[in-house]
């Protein structure tokens, strides 16, 4: 536990050193990918109750604010959606912020981290995926109405293994492709799914292998952004 705590500073402190380096394009675009999408289903109710959520403490918990039960099971499908895309109920070891000098510059192999020194529970994770295609279509309709996904979302897809919003996430992507985390989600879905064309690629390599680096990254240009979309493609039409 001391090991996994230090490593934790150590690279918290390395996120700070690179922040102080960023530049005003890289912090922007930061700003950018961090953010979350809001749905709208009862957004003020399901406010009020996060709102009057009392912390909780558990074992090696630094305290964190998890709904009743019978609060939560109460509520409708669209309400559940709503709580969880907008407050994660179990702690997590993490650091505030994540910051990499040039981010603007890269397509990363990982999603940045949302919700600070928290993460979804177990229950949360159920609900996404024991309601995969109901968290799918919120999701499509949510980012056609305000045509951004933000990176609650994009952890989401990952999560339930959505593998069919692949054409729907290129046509996102390709909207204006300023978006690069989607290409990391369309990345994340072949490497979940061991498809052969990928994880035999050195992009592979170089993001998901052992040596493989958590902020790892890959160069931003449009030969990678090309491949990756093609890939992604490929990999969709093989499992129809």
């Amino acid at each position: 536990m001391k090991f996994y705590l230090l490593m934790a500073v150590l690279f918290c402190s390395l996120q700070v050193f690179a922040q102080e380096g960023a530049s005003k394009e890289s912090l922007a675009y930061h700003e950018y990918r961090t953010k979350v999408s809001v749905p709208p289903y009862e957004l003020a109710k399901i406010k009020k109750l996060v709102a009057g959520l009392k912390t909780v403490y558990e074992e090696n918990d630094e305290g964190h604010e998890k709904m009743p039960s019978n609060t939560y099971n109460s509520l409708s499908l669209r309400e559940k959606f709503t709580y969880n895309m907008i407050h994660a109920e179990d702690f997590s070891q993490n650091c505030d912020v994540f910051f990499m000098q040039d981010e603007h510059k890269k397509i990363f192999g990982h999603l940045p981290d949302i919700f600070g020194e928290s993460n979804w529970s177990d229950r949360q994770y159920n609900f996404f995926k024991e309601n995969r295609d109901s968290v799918m279509a919120l999701i499509k309709e949510s980012v056609l109405r305000s045509k951004r996904m933000g990176a609650n979302y994009k952890h989401a897809i990952v999560e339930i293994n959505g593998w069919e919003m692949i054409p729907f996430l290129i046509s996102t992507y390709n909207a204006d492709r300023k978006d690069h985390d989607i290409l990391t989600v369309l990345m994340l879905l072949m490497e979940k799914n061991k498809y052969p064309a990928f994880i035999t690629s050195a992009s592979y390599t170089k993001l998901y292998s052992e040596q493989a680096a958590y902020d790892g990254y890959i160069e931003l240009n449009k030969p990678n952004q090309d491949l990756i979309l093609e890939r992604a493609d490929k990999f969709y039409k093989s499992k129809k």
